[in-house]
């Protein structure tokens, strides 16, 4: 494929982990598991194929309310995440982000995640940016709340700067896995343009293969950005 059909930035909400679960008679914490050891080939395909950043909704703000068991079970995946992953992270050459609002984790969690990207601040090649306690509303708010403190113009520009995804700018591609067909509160700003590509297929089977489909779907596509097409 023509690496200047490659998108430079794709974002995935990686859905269908309990529902995976539940199809074969586990309990959904088992889905989790199988979704958390997905992410690391994944990300490893992504950047092989030429992406440069990588942005994953591993955990959303309107994710609490789910039972507290599974939500403690997310959370310790998320703390083994942070603590293998670092090395990976180093050795490749990428830069790790968290974005969110991380005062709600638990101090041993914002600890590991803020050691993390320190850890990787030097990093230059690719960066894997991930959302935890993240909400789209959330971020827009929290953007505009900050310009008004500091006494600057809302414009959509300065709105953007004041974004998390401000030091790498909006994805070209938005995969959703899981068979939804709603982007559940992320990035809604950062979306403007950005295409679509939704799957019917569960998180933890979300493959290679699954994501160069998208990554192909998306090379056919002619983004215009409200402009007429050459054509």
């Amino acid at each position: 494929m023509d690496a200047k059909k490659i998108p430079a930035h794709v974002a995935i909400i990686m859905d269908g982990n309990g529902r995976w679960a539940t199809a074969r008679g586990k309990e959904r914490s088992f889905g989790h598991k199988k979704g958390s050891e997905n992410v690391d080939r994944i990300v490893s395909h992504a950047f092989s194929r030429g992406v440069k950043t990588l942005s994953l909704y591993a955990f959303s703000a309107e994710n609490w309310a789910r039972p507290k068991a599974e939500v403690d079970e997310l959370m310790r995946l998320l703390k083994i995440y942070f603590k293998k992953f670092i090395k990976k992270v180093l050795k490749n050459d990428v830069r790790l982000y968290v974005m969110g609002d991380l005062e709600k984790l638990t101090p041993e969690l914002r600890k590991l995640i803020d050691s993390d990207m320190k850890k990787s601040e030097h990093c230059k090649e690719h960066i894997l940016n991930v959302g935890i306690n993240y909400g789209g509303r959330q971020e827009i708010s929290a953007a505009v709340n900050k310009l008004v403190a500091e006494r600057k113009e809302i414009t959509p520009e300065s709105i953007a700067e004041a974004l998390y995804t401000a030091p790498f700018g909006d994805p070209d591609l938005i995969i959703r896995t899981g068979g939804e067909l709603r982007l559940s509160n992320f990035m809604l700003y950062q979306a403007a343009y950005s295409e679509l590509y939704f799957t019917d297929v569960l998180w933890p089977d979300f493959d290679e293969n699954e994501f160069d489909k998208a990554i192909s779907n998306f090379s056919e596509r002619q983004r215009r950005f409200g402009k007429i097409s050459d054509k």
